[in-house]
């Protein structure tokens, strides 16, 4: 007999959360967490080694096929407006388990595409699945008080860093194998999975859903007329561009400047999820004692430190992969301390619209994202060198910083 619909988890704020595994009446486990936010992420990087070989399948150019990262992170930041609503509305479940359903159809959509332009519609309607990584954020605030919220965000994070890292090199070793199809085969038999997993084990922890939109936006202008929120929603957003300048151009340079095979690119995108992987751990293990300032300001200067690093060594005549690509370690870690602390400061600001709150924010950093990704792709030709993906990652690191050293002066109500 099946189990009883799945009831609201009540006890919100508690910070040891009752929680068993593959139970819808209780709150989630940290690993259906990790598993939601990890297919999100999958989804964003898994085929990244394929590019170069999918431009020449579809017979198109490298800056059309970029736009399958470029157009993805875009309508990823705009369905965030509204994920983030529809969950303090309805809850955070049935959002997540439709957002799940409809990642794995439009993946089936990838695989059957007859030319680049069906490819790049169903490749947008993938980023549906940006409910499960923005939502999972919302879960954990729901369950647990800011600052163990930034500590389990980067346990959560950290998890999920595992899945960048292999990623990239599961997705090489299939296109070299079997074609760069395999790498959507591989993501359609996740996406089952995955959405199995939450219906069986994600009890919903919204309380407050149900009333009509009326109310809800009543409270959006305290929201709205943070300047701490937006602030931390900045700093997100220039972290993450770093970021998402590597996957808009790390491709390119990989196969243009340093002759790199698929199942090569795919190996050398690992530094970088093995530094988020590091940071996210740093999050988890001391967000709590060093406080959310320190450590995301810790994490910025970390990585436009490592940029710099990397400039000056292949300004050197050091031109080896592991100059750039070995220095984006930094950029993992940095966006590993960053991110979870940001994140968990701006869903405080109203507690009871952290749906709403993750929602705005993981848009304005995907946002973000998308337009710094397809610079990236812009600024890359054959006789430019890596040099201007590298200044690109290291503005942006300099302006996440000076974004938090502004923000962290506004008071409390600021």
């Amino acid at each position: 007999m099946d189990k009883p619909p799945p009831r609201p988890y009540h006890r919100l704020m508690h910070p040891r959360p009752i929680v068993r595994f593959l139970d819808r009446t209780t709150p989630p486990h940290i690993i259906t967490l990790i598993l939601l936010t990890g297919l999100a992420t999958l989804s964003m990087n898994v085929f990244l080694p394929s590019l170069p070989n999918m431009t020449a399948w579809f017979d198109t150019d490298y800056k059309v096929m970029q736009l399958s990262v470029a157009l993805y992170l875009a309508v990823n930041g705009l369905l965030q407006l509204f994920v983030g609503p529809l969950s303090d509305r309805y809850g955070r479940r049935p959002v997540i388990l439709g957002g799940c359903v409809l990642f794995t159809l439009a993946t089936v959509g990838t695989l059957l595409a007859p030319n680049v332009e069906t490819f790049l519609f169903f490749r947008m309607c993938q980023a549906v699945i940006v409910t499960a990584l923005v939502l999972a954020r919302a879960v954990v605030r729901d369950m647990v008080p800011e600052a163990q919220a930034a500590s389990m965000l980067g346990y959560v994070t950290m998890g999920m860093a595992v899945v960048p890292m292999v990623g990239p090199a599961i997705g090489g070793l299939l296109d070299e194998a079997f074609g760069w199809q395999a790498s959507f085969i591989f993501l359609l038999l996740c996406g089952i999975a995955v959405t199995l997993l939450a219906w069986a084990d994600l009890g919903e922890t919204a309380a407050n859903r149900g009333g009509r939109f009326r109310d809800q936006v009543r409270d959006y202008p305290i929201l709205f007329r943070s300047r701490r929120f937006w602030g931390y929603c900045l700093t997100a957003a220039f972290a993450g561009g770093a970021f998402f300048a590597f996957l808009g151009g790390a491709p390119y340079v990989g196969t243009e400047y340093f002759g790199l095979t698929p199942g090569q690119l795919g190996l050398y995108f690992m530094p970088t999820a093995l530094g988020y992987l590091v940071g996210n751990f740093l999050s988890g293990r001391f967000s709590m004692q060093l406080g959310i300032a320190p450590m995301a300001l810790s994490g910025a200067a970390i990585m436009g430190l490592g940029m710099a690093a990397s400039f000056v060594l292949l300004a050197s005549g050091v031109f080896h992969p592991a100059s750039f690509f070995g220095l984006c370690f930094f950029v993992g870690v940095g966006n590993g301390a960053v991110l979870p602390n940001a994140m968990a400061a701006m869903l405080s600001v109203r507690p009871q619209l952290a749906g709403t709150a993750a929602g705005l924010g993981g848009a304005s950093m995907l946002g973000g994202g998308a337009g710094v990704s397809t610079l990236a792709g812009a600024l890359l030709a054959p006789d430019t060198g890596p040099y201007p993906l590298i200044v690109l990652m290291m503005v942006c690191s300099v302006l996440a910083f000076l974004t938090l050293v502004v923000t962290n002066r506004l008071t409390p109500r600021g």
